[in-house]
C-alpha cells in the first residue's frame, strides 16, 4: 500500500477552490449562471452548486465547462493547483531523473 502525501488537500477545499475558479472564468466571459449552463448543457442550479463548492465535477463535466468557457480543461486544473499551492509542474524529462 502506498502512502498518501502529507499535504493532500481536503476534498471540500478542492471543491471550494474549483468553484471560485469556475465563477471567475464565467464572470470574465460575462455570462450569467443561466447563460453558462445553457452553453455547457448543464442546469443553472448545478452550476451554482459547483461554484459554491457543493459538488465536485467529473472529468467529462470539466471538459464541458472548459469548452463553454473557451479555455483548455488543463487551464482550469492549473488554476486550482496554483491556489492549492502546488509547485509548478516539472517537465517529463526532469521527472524521470
Amino acid at each position: 500500500m502506498t502512502e498518501q502525501p502529507q499535504n493532500l488537500p481536503d476534498r471540500p477545499d478542492i471543491a471550494r477552490i474549483f468553484g471560485e475558479v469556475l465563477q471567475e472564468l464565467r464572470r470574465a466571459r460575462g455570462l450569467s449562471q443561466e447563460e453558462f449552463g445553457f452553453e455547457c448543457e448543464l442546469h443553472r442550479t448545478y452550476i451554482s452548486l459547483l461554484e459554491r463548492g457543493k459538488r465536485i465535477p467529473s472529468l467529462t463535466t470539466i471538459i464541458q465547462l472548459a469548452t463553454a468557457l473557451k479555455v483548455p480543461p488543463s487551464e482550469i486544473v492549473r488554476r486550482v493547483e496554483s491556489r492549492l499551492g502546488w509547485p509548478i509542474e516539472k517537465s517529463h524529462t526532469e521527472m524521470r531523473h
